[in-house]
């Protein structure tokens, strides 16, 4: 390390100019030396390095790489037909025979975050299709800033469709399941 500090004070070190030498002389010298400081830098895997010569002072940081997160949707979750040789039903086709009373309850989801069926990856789900639920059953858990939340089905009723996949993100109040209540 030490080695490196004294090569570097050499490379910054100032030079004498001759009495024609020109201001852009100055600079294509000390562009040189910058770049032999970066080469430096690069051979020996150092991220910051901070030269004091007298009253000039040299720091040269490393860029950190900036990482971008991008939300991708996932492909067709909860959409009718989203399931290859599932079928949309075609406009005004049976919906008039769906009331209000027969329309199943929607258990949303209260947070943003992960959303898991089961309670560890080798574990049965907490509910399944055709799974009878109360209000203190627990139905799922979605995880948010690295904490397991449990979310209960706050109502009686049959699961008649599980809405959000196993290992997805879920936003607030996005259906996670339907439940025909009693």
């Amino acid at each position: 390390m030490l080695a490196i500090i004294l090569i570097l004070a050499i490379l910054v070190g100032r030079q004498v100019t001759n009495r024609k030498g020109s201001a852009m002389a100055q600079w294509d010298e000390q562009f040189s030396k910058l770049k032999q400081i970066i080469e430096m830098m690069k051979d020996h895997n150092l991220v910051e390095i901070q030269i004091k010569q007298g009253e000039e002072e040299l720091c040269v940081k490393k860029a950190q790489p900036v990482q971008q997160i991008t939300a991708v949707p996932m492909f067709g979750a909860g959409l009718p037909g989203a399931l290859p040789g599932a079928a949309a039903p075609a406009a005004g086709q049976g919906q008039e025979a769906v009331s209000q009373e027969d329309k199943p309850a929607e258990i949303k989801s209260p947070l943003v975050g992960t959303f898991y069926a089961q309670p560890s990856p080798d574990s049965e789900p907490f509910v399944e299709l055709g799974s009878r639920v109360e209000p203190d059953t627990v139905v799922c858990i979605i995880e948010a800033m690295k904490v397991m939340n449990e979310i209960k089905a706050e109502m009686s009723g049959v699961i008649v469709d599980v809405v959000a996949a196993n290992g997805s993100a879920v936003e607030y109040g996005q259906v996670l399941f339907k439940v025909r209540p009693d």
